[in-house]
Order: C-alpha cells, then structure tokens, then sequence
C-alpha cells in the first residue's frame, strides 16, 4: 500500500490547507492537492492526500471514508496510478 490517498465527493469550495487540517488529526498529512479544471478553476470534487506513512494512510481510510466533510460523505481510498494514455505511450499515435 502507499501513502497517497484518494479523496473524493469534496465540496468544490474545499481547499488544501482544510484538508491538511482535517488529515492532521489522524495523522502527519505531507501534502493535499485539490484538483481543478484547466479553464475555470473550480474544484472537480477530489483531490490527493499524502499521509507520512503507510499506517497512516491506513488509519485515514478506515477513519474517513463515509465521514461526512461540509455535508458530503467522503470517499477515501489509496490512490491508483495515472493510466497512461495510448497516445502517450510509446508507439502510440500523437495527433
């Protein structure tokens, strides 16, 4: 397991520095990233937590996930790693 962490159905108003506090209380959170569209900047919903260590991320999960964060339940699972579009790869078509 890693240490990163998946966050998601966040209030679009949600920011990484209340993330960070929230993640704190279970644990030392290393880093939280809200992630935003390109063109308008509004959150899309989810964001990435980085806990210090593995248990951590462990005991986030167990202890967030269905938690409700600004009246929304929390979805919190190890964060997967980024699929590689065909494109991207090697021997794909860039168009």
């Amino acid at each position: 397991m890693s240490n990163k962490l998946y966050v998601g159905n966040l209030p679009h108003d949600v920011t990484e520095e209340e993330l960070i506090e929230n993640f704190d209380d279970i644990g030392k959170c290393i880093s939280a990233k809200v992630i935003r569209d390109r063109v308008t900047g509004i959150s899309k919903g989810f964001a990435f937590v980085e806990m210090s260590t593995e248990e951590e991320a462990r005991e986030a999960i167990r202890k967030c996930k269905g938690v409700e964060f600004d009246g929304r339940k929390l979805i919190v699972n190890e964060a997967k790693p980024k699929k590689v579009k065909s494109a991207d790869k090697p021997g794909g078509k860039n168009k």
